[in-house]
């Protein structure tokens, strides 16, 4: 199981280029699902789960080629597929629910085993369930597996009005897929409004769907009886941008993020700003400067769904405000079981209290070097950030959680001027 070396104490200067994001790359390789035209994906991210994507797509049939420098990879979803995800593939990703919506939409059947993924509290299928049985899916639970097939005689799904009891990205990415090859108008209130739903909606309008308001809560869609394949670039990984820039400003340094959008990171760059750290738009990018940690000042927040501050990055924080100056609380709202890198920081010297959903943070902590373990993938890259600031070496075991996240992290770590290597 390969582990992460990381000797602490410099600063990062550079620049670096921002793959292609893992939660766009993943549903946008289901849309290719929903034509049997071919679909071609740019900057797709080389990582596990997107290796784990391809794998379920080729066990239904579809063709897949990889070419080109820029993660060029083309598909083709035959008309003779065989709409089965099984649990084998889809144990380790959550992503494969994606796969429902597209192959209920374009076959009238489809079987998906119940999804994993990081232990990082419960993610239940249930709003999906409920969007694609409005657009009149007939679903059981059988053996583990979600069965969805039309009802006798119907040969599409039907329009809706779908409002979910919460705010779901798979579930609002699902539902849309869906969506486009039904009859008549589904409008899918309080959808999610991550960049990644409005990329996909995108690609899918390139393909010859019908779709308004993506980016907004509410998103209408007017089915059409066919879609058409595409070429459609995947947009940069705000997440990956994100925590390139908390691993800045908490080291020092001065950074271009190659491709990310600080219009998709407003509200943790409004965080950076406060904390100390200088975040500025230039066309290549978004570059970050920092005098580092020490001479920051801590920031307390909560998590929310976008465009407030994303969960995905609360952890990478929690390692800055380690050593920043001040105490801070975060409030951890979207998932119940997101601490679980706490205890890990907490052998490098981080002084945290948690209470329920609340964390308590005593900046200007003086780290050290200690072995700890990954329990998940943006944990993962916390452990690498607090390793950077530590005294001495760090080593991070089960970094597998990071590779299903992060393209050559270490890779480009190093390229910054950081002391990082994998031992296989």
């Amino acid at each position: 199981m390969d582990k992460l070396l990381i000797r602490g104490g410099r600063p990062l200067n550079g620049r670096v280029a921002i793959s292609g994001a893992k939660n766009a790359a993943l549903p946008q390789m289901c849309a290719a699902l929903l034509t049997s035209e071919p679909v071609h994906l740019v900057n797709v991210p080389r990582l596990h789960d997107v290796r784990t994507m391809r794998q379920l797509l080729d066990h239904m049939g579809v063709r897949s080629e990889t070419h080109g420098e820029r993660g060029g990879m083309s598909f083709f979803a035959s008309d003779a597929l065989q709409p089965v995800a099984p649990y084998e593939l889809v144990k380790t990703m959550r992503a494969s629910v994606l796969a429902l919506g597209p192959l209920l939409a374009r076959f009238g059947h489809a079987r998906v085993s119940l999804p994993g993924g990081c232990a990082i509290g419960a993610r239940p299928v249930d709003q999906h369930i409920k969007g694609l049985t409005a657009m009149g899916a007939q679903i059981t639970l059988e053996h583990g597996d979600i069965v969805a097939r039309l009802p006798e005689g119907r040969k599409r799904l039907h329009g809706a009005r779908i409002t979910t009891d919460m705010i779901t990205v798979t579930g609002t990415e699902n539902l849309m897929m869906a969506a486009c090859l039904a009859e008549g108008e589904t409008v899918l209130e309080n959808a999610a409004q991550e960049p990644e739903v409005a990329d996909l909606a995108e690609m899918l309008i390139a393909m010859g769907a019908r779709i308004e308001g993506h980016g907004s809560s509410s998103i209408r869609i007017q089915g059409v009886d066919r879609l058409q394949g595409c070429t459609h670039q995947v947009v940069a990984d705000r997440i990956e941008a994100g925590t390139f820039a908390c691993a800045v400003a908490a080291t020092g340094g001065d950074v271009l993020l190659e491709h990310a959008r600080i219009d998709h990171l407003e509200a943790l760059v409004d965080k950076l700003r406060s904390a100390g750290a200088t975040v500025s738009a230039e066309a290549a990018g978004m570059r970050v400067q920092s005098p580092g940690g020490a001479q920051l000042t801590a920031q307390g927040f909560r998590t929310m769904e976008y465009p407030g501050f994303p969960t995905d990055m609360q952890a990478q924080f929690m390692a800055l405000n380690l050593v920043a100056q001040g105490t801070t609380t975060v409030t951890e709202t979207i998932f119940e079981n997101r601490y679980m890198h706490v205890n890990e920081l907490m052998r490098l010297g981080a002084e945290i209290m948690v209470d329920g959903r609340v964390a308590t943070v005593a900046g200007g902590a003086r780290l050290t070097g200690a072995t700890v373990m990954a329990t998940d993938l943006r944990a993962s890259a916390s452990l690498v950030i607090a390793g950077l600031m530590a005294e001495g070496e760090t080593v991070v075991d089960r970094i597998y959680h990071l590779d299903r996240g992060y393209d050559a992290m270490e890779d480009k770590l190093r390229g910054l001027g950081a002391d990082i290597e994998r031992i296989r």
